[in-house]
């Protein structure tokens, strides 16, 4: 989506407004928030249970840590992940028939609020039983389910059919390196002031302030995708006037069949939605079983990770979004949506299945390198679908989808914390064992 200035005035003004449908800075600063955010509020966790065990004799200190952290985190991602279910859909829908910014625009002040709440907290010594409820504030807006649905959707409209694959990637790209740059930055800015200011302050709010930006930009900048009529007819009316034309590469491009996409009757394969639907959620429900417990495992024996390594593994695990990005770039000149997914599905089980015997650092690096691909399926799943189903849908389709993979993501949050513990003692890397086996059962609607 963008458009290349070959006139002056009015010409710029339509480049201007072509530039301004572009999501990526909302992406790019969610994210960035996401990270400092979700690094803070771990370590304030740790130091919180740190605080309320220190009595405790050193050699039980670690396990207590663990499951205090592990059960808090239980009731957080439940909370955060049950609470879109009351207002995700409507505010979806309100996005399909009034406007598309709606879906978008209260995620994010859900967003501002929660996080400020972790601020408070931090400066006010709260109880740490405050971030449910600013888990419940977040989800009651929205949340990232709405969020994330309503950025796809306008990037589905952005888009040609041929084109959307690589499209959706490249917002997910976009956030991807937003959260690498972020977790690089989180331990530092956790640590690195904590002599003038308390543990956690600075990172918080740079949090909120990227929140901020954000909300600003999306009501008053953001400009909703529009269909190729509305790009050619300012080139017409610069062509009348002055006789130069802007060229424009992507919006004037992809907007054309976008808007015959949402006008032009589309009949879904419900069978083909529902392989779709099956496969994403048994996909999500591998990668959410993973990731959950890859920070506690992380802060425990044998790798007892400080702040810092946190960070640099966080940013690690944000490097598949540039891997996956140069994947489907390549991949999509050559192969079919469904080879990309399943190398994707491969790539990611048979990294996780390394992760699962990691007992030193470096292994750890080579894990996340043989997942250089695992982001490529549910973005191209999202675009496999959208070619299934009509324009002036895919919010509902979008959201609907992600509800799935939300409460999938809660459901298995739960019970791998809960696998977690109980097998702490005796294997701590058992749910990476778990994650392979739904890694490899996603394949079957595949085929």
């Amino acid at each position: 989506m963008i458009c290349v200035e070959m006139a002056p005035g009015r010409a710029a003004a339509a480049v201007s407004e072509c530039r301004a449908t572009w999501v990526e800075p909302v992406v790019a600063g969610s994210q960035l928030a996401s990270a400092f955010y979700d690094t803070a509020l771990l370590l304030v966790v740790k130091n919180y249970y740190n605080q309320t065990n220190s009595t405790a004799p050193s050699h039980l200190m670690q396990d207590a840590q663990q499951k205090a952290v592990s059960n808090f985190y239980i009731i957080y991602n439940l909370v955060l992940g049950l609470s879109p279910l009351v207002s995700a859909y409507g505010l979806s829908k309100l996005g399909d028939k009034v406007h598309r910014k709606i879906p978008i625009c209260l995620p994010l002040l859900g967003y501002l609020g929660s996080k400020s709440l972790l601020l408070l907290l931090i400066l006010l010594d709260w109880p740490i039983e405050v971030m449910y409820g600013a888990a419940a504030f977040n989800g009651l807006t929205g949340g990232f389910t709405t969020f994330w649905a309503g950025i796809m959707a306008l990037g589905s409209l952005g888009s040609s059919e041929s084109r959307r694959s690589l499209r959706l990637i490249i917002i997910e790209l976009v956030y991807g390196l937003a959260g690498f740059l972020g977790s690089m930055a989180s331990g530092y800015l956790f640590v690195g002031f904590s002599d003038r200011y308390r543990e956690g302050t600075v990172l918080v709010s740079c949090s909120i302030a990227c929140y901020a930006f954000c909300l600003l930009y999306s009501i008053f900048v953001l400009i909703v995708p529009k269909s190729a009529p509305s790009c050619t007819a300012k080139a017409k009316g610069v062509e009348e006037v002055g006789g130069q034309v802007p060229a424009c590469t992507g919006a004037a491009e992809s907007a054309q069949p976008s808007e015959s996409s949402s006008k032009a009757p589309v009949t879904p394969s419900k069978l083909i939605i529902i392989l779709l639907f099956v496969a994403a959620i048994l996909y999500d429900l591998a990668v959410v079983g993973a990731m959950n417990v890859l920070p506690l495992f992380l802060l425990r024996e044998p790798l007892s990770w400080n702040a810092v390594q946190i960070g640099y593994g966080n940013a690690a695990g944000y490097a598949i979004f540039i891997t996956s990005f140069l994947g489907v770039f390549v991949f999509s000149k050559y192969l079919r949506d469904i080879t990309m997914i399943i190398i994707g599905v491969v790539s990611f089980t048979v990294g996780v299945i390394i992760m699962a015997f990691v007992r030193w650092t470096f292994l750890f690096y080579i894990a996340r390198a043989v997942m250089l691909f695992a982001l490529i399926p549910l973005p191209t799943i999202r675009s496999m679908l959208s070619k299934h189903v009509e324009g002036s849908s895919y919010g509902k389709v979008f959201v609907l989808l992600q509800l799935s993979l939300v409460i999938t993501g809660v459901v298995t949050s739960t019970v791998f914390n809960k696998i977690y513990q109980s097998t702490l003692n005796w294997y701590s890397g058992f749910c990476f064992i778990l994650s392979f086996l739904a890694g490899c059962l996603s394949l079957l609607p595949l085929r």
